[in-house]
């Protein structure tokens, strides 16, 4: 037997459960790891509560994209990974068919990546859904080049600290934004080259002033709302406006703004790297690793609970209030 973290309904943390359930072994083509460490995301969050773009299997859903553990067992036809390796999973896979909340988890192979020495549990579970999201918004999609500027919204989630660093690695200028002064010299510290605290000053006018007058390259966002008006004119007129969540329910106006003149606009997901294309994956994979090696890609990790408080840090990841990766520890 092995604990694992379900839920009955949809609702808030309070739904969630530590459970013993029966320990898997792993099917062709499946590892199964001993958990060590686990990466909250706001995915989860909204998978819990029925708002993100698939629901759960209910009752007994589990869930959870990320972790960072040991293999325990190999399923037939499995390559490449053997008992005891460390390894970090990848979300290339629905949590309607896996989870990675609880102390042993079945995971498919495809999902594994081994862990670089050096590189702990906990910065290995806090690693591949924030890094391979800012790689997938910065080199697949958004082509930056070194020299490029690369407006970050939202720039203290863990993808927005990731996308700081991964601007760095390419030799580009990152401008990290966030509402207050509060966070301003944390993110000076994590890498931006300027702060931009947009509740307080002129957005579009402090962009232009940090471009010379041009505009960014390149401006990622996972708030969308209203302010996608605002953003669209701190872009280049051959730049592109890149959307990766929608942490503001208010309607975007649409259009979202009457003159483009030639700047791009268009969704990302996830999926686009993980799922959608293996080539994609494979040099994610490989990127994010390289960085992890060399040390200029490193998660940044605010809070870590313990497995049996999975309630609690539901609600902390749901305050805002916090400046990186939220992980969980399973103890022995």
């Amino acid at each position: 037997m092995t604990k694992a973290v379900l839920f009955d309904e949809l609702g808030g943390p309070e739904v969630l459960r530590l459970e013993e359930v029966k320990l898997d072994e792993p099917a062709q083509g499946e590892v199964r790891i001993r958990v060590d460490a686990i990466g909250l995301n706001r995915a989860e969050s909204n998978f819990r509560s029925g708002t993100y773009v698939y629901p759960p299997n209910l009752p007994g859903s589990g869930l959870g994209y990320e972790a960072a553990g040991v293999v325990e067992a190999v399923g037939d036809g499995v390559n490449g990974f053997a008992v005891g390796d460390a390894v970090s999973a990848v979300p290339t896979f629905l949590m309607t068919d896996y989870g990675t909340y609880g102390e042993s988890v079945v995971l498919p192979a495809h999902a594994l990546v081994h862990r670089p020495a050096g590189i702990d549990a906990l910065t290995g579970a806090a690693t591949w859904m924030a890094f391979t999201t800012a790689y997938g918004l910065l080199v697949e999609f958004g082509g930056i080049k070194p020299g490029d500027t690369v407006l970050i919204n939202a720039a203290s989630s863990s993808v927005g600290l990731a996308a700081i660093q991964v601007a760095n690695h390419l030799g580009a200028v990152p401008i990290a934004v966030t509402r207050t002064h509060a966070k301003k010299q944390r993110l000076l510290d994590a890498g931006a080259a300027h702060v931009i605290p947009a509740e307080d000053v002129d957005l579009v006018a402090e962009v232009h002033a940090v471009t010379g007058g041009r505009g960014v390259q390149l401006a990622v966002d996972a708030v969308m709302g209203p302010a996608v008006t605002t953003l669209i004119q701190a872009v280049a007129p051959d730049g592109t406006l890149l959307f990766y969540g929608w942490l503001d329910p208010t309607p975007a106006p649409m259009p979202v703004a009457p003159d483009l003149r030639g700047r791009n606009i268009r969704t990302y997901a996830f999926t686009e790297v993980t799922v959608d294309d293996p080539a994609r994956l494979h040099r994610a994979k490989h990127f994010v690793n390289a960085g992890l090696r060399a040390g200029t890609l490193r998660p940044v990790i605010d809070r870590v609970f313990d497995l049996t408080d999975v309630v609690a840090a539901h609600h902390y990841l749901e305050s805002n209030n916090q400046f990186g990766k939220i992980l969980l520890t399973v103890r022995r």
